[in-house]
């Protein structure tokens, strides 16, 4: 028996996903069999999926699953086009992915309370990039353009998401992590991305009340009407694509794993 249940959340219903051993959610407006968890019923938050993404299964997860595991099961998250997997992250067939994700949890890792995907870097956007959409950082501080440690978390959240954005959203942050979360996007250029963690009951009940909190403060500000386009329909997710890996930095010890983007809705 696997120590390990993996959630895979898709919008779309796709018969290879039901061949990985996953357990599989659908999201969005689109039906579902049998096959895929419906997260609209219970307690849930479907109703802004569009604002919120995958993180409308994340909340039901919390409110209506979470409270039934056992405390040494470990629990993951990936998505339709991201998975983790075993050894290196060069897959270009199904056949290759299906032998390469992860299906347990090595006793060697057992001295971690977390797992997060290897990351990604954000320090070399592109100069037309910068002055189309980072003018404004680039005014304030032109050594932003020459200067690739400047070349931050903030600055590529502020180029795709909106300018002074995420400051706004850290201002209404928890006292505990305000000022450090600041200082994590300002002062670094790599992040664990995707919304994807591998943890177990305790550790994701603490997140989930943290993050669910303070998107909720953050709607207060920003609210649904003017999020439009996809740079900022979506900001809810975007704004937690950066804070879980400061978060689990942070709260626990942690071990980052490979994972591999796979268009397997491309596939034949």
């Amino acid at each position: 028996m696997s120590n390990l249940i993996i959630y895979c959340i898709t919008n779309e219903k796709s018969k290879l996903l039901e061949q990985l051993p996953y357990t599989l959610v659908g999201v969005g407006k689109k039906k579902f069999n049998r096959n895929y968890i419906d997260c609209k019923s219970k307690i849930n938050i479907q109703k802004k999926e569009k604002y919120y993404s995958e993180l409308t299964f994340h909340y039901w997860f919390w409110k209506n699953l979470l409270p039934k595991f056992k405390n040494n099961i470990w629990i993951g998250f990936c998505q339709k086009r991201r998975f983790w997997v075993k050894g290196n992250n060069k897959v270009k067939t199904f056949k290759i992915l299906k032998k390469k994700i992860i299906t347990k949890i090595s006793p060697k890792l057992n001295k971690y309370d977390a797992i997060l995907c290897k990351p990604i870097n954000v320090n070399n956007p592109k100069k037309m990039k910068m002055i189309k959409r980072g003018l404004r950082n680039i005014m304030k501080d032109p050594s932003i353009f020459f200067i690739k440690k400047k070349q931050t978390i903030k600055l590529h959240f502020d180029m795709h998401h909106g300018y002074g954005i995420l400051d706004k959203a850290i201002d209404c942050m928890n006292i505990r992590d305000r000022e450090d979360f600041r200082r994590f996007v300002s002062k670094n250029s790599i992040f664990n991305p995707h919304i994807m963690c591998i943890s177990k009951k305790k550790l994701l009940d603490k997140w989930f009340k943290d993050l669910f909190r303070w998107l909720f403060d953050c709607e207060k500000i920003f609210g649904f009407k003017n999020l439009a386009g996809y740079d900022q329909q979506r900001l809810y997710a975007y704004l937690a694509e950066r804070y879980l890996p400061f978060w689990f930095k942070k709260y626990s010890k942690n071990k980052e794993l490979n994972w591999v983007f796979f268009d397997i809705t491309k596939q034949k």
